[in-house]
């Protein structure tokens, strides 16, 4: 497997992938289970795993893959290797709010390189080209073909008037006593790995996370935000966020424009 044949493969599934999801989403009804962790599960989460897993697999078969609706995925062991989130942001998807994406990434010795990042509802696509930096992709998109694409760079932020970018479904008073530390601007709330995303862009200038993750849930978003000149730390102690960690969780994080002066927790 080469980046440049990677790119194409991920941009493709994660379009045809979205294709699905939107489908199921913009349906009368669809049924939605609960999984042995609590975490809710739906069809289109299914049906996007799969075309995601199937495809993966015959591009790449020699590639360790972990994707979130596959527990057996989940007892691999490797620091490099693709992961999925066929649907991040399920709750979003559920209430019908948009914020839900598509993430496949490649993690390489313990850091996501290579992303794709898709929001179908808000027909935003982000990715990292096989150069390692990222752009957005201009819509409507095609799988077959990449359209315009422009490059997106993190912010140049200014500390005495930050933007912060947090949780939509998750927001605690922890996250907002940390939020509390900075001088802020304006803040918003995003769902799923679009957060990543705001601050790769510009549109924000960190988001800190203090709460549940796994690394299907950050992997891509965090792999376009290092292609855009940005960072992701544990909150704790501020080093390098890793991947590969056994059972997959991530600790507490924050993802950020360098110009940013991060905060003790």
């Amino acid at each position: 497997m080469t980046y440049d044949s990677l790119i194409p493969v991920i941009r493709r599934l994660a379009i045809e992938a979205g294709e699905k999801i939107m489908e199921i989403y913009n349906s009368d009804d669809f049924d939605v289970k609960v999984k042995s962790d609590d975490s809710p599960v739906t069809a289109a989460d299914e049906a996007a795993d799969a075309l995601i897993s199937a495809g993966l697999r015959a591009a790449f078969p020699d590639m360790m893959l972990v994707t979130e609706e596959q527990a057996e995925s989940h007892k691999a062991k490797g620091d490099t290797f693709l992961i999925v989130d066929p649907l991040d942001g399920t709750k979003e998807f559920i209430n019908r709010r948009g914020d839900f994406t598509v993430n496949i990434a490649l993690v390489e010795a313990g850091v996501p390189t290579r992303g794709v990042v898709y929001a179908p509802a808000r027909e935003r696509m982000f990715f990292t080209l096989a150069d390692g930096s990222s752009v957005e992709e201009a819509g409507p998109f095609d799988a077959a073909a990449m359209g315009a694409t422009s490059p997106i760079r993190v912010a140049d932020s200014d500390n005495a008037a930050l933007m912060v970018v947090a949780s939509k479904s998750h927001r605690d008073q922890a996250t907002d006593d940390y939020i509390g530390k900075y001088n802020v601007k304006d803040s918003k709330s995003a769902g799923s790995s679009l957060k990543f995303c705001l601050v790769a862009t510009g549109e924000a200038d960190i988001y800190p996370r203090v709460g549940r993750t796994m690394e299907w849930d950050t992997a891509a978003g965090h792999a376009v935000l290092l292609g855009a000149g940005g960072q992701v730390v544990r909150f704790d102690d501020h080093t390098p966020l890793k991947y590969g960690k056994e059972g997959f969780a991530n600790p507490f994080f924050i993802a950020f424009a360098p110009a940013v002066e991060l905060k003790e927790a």
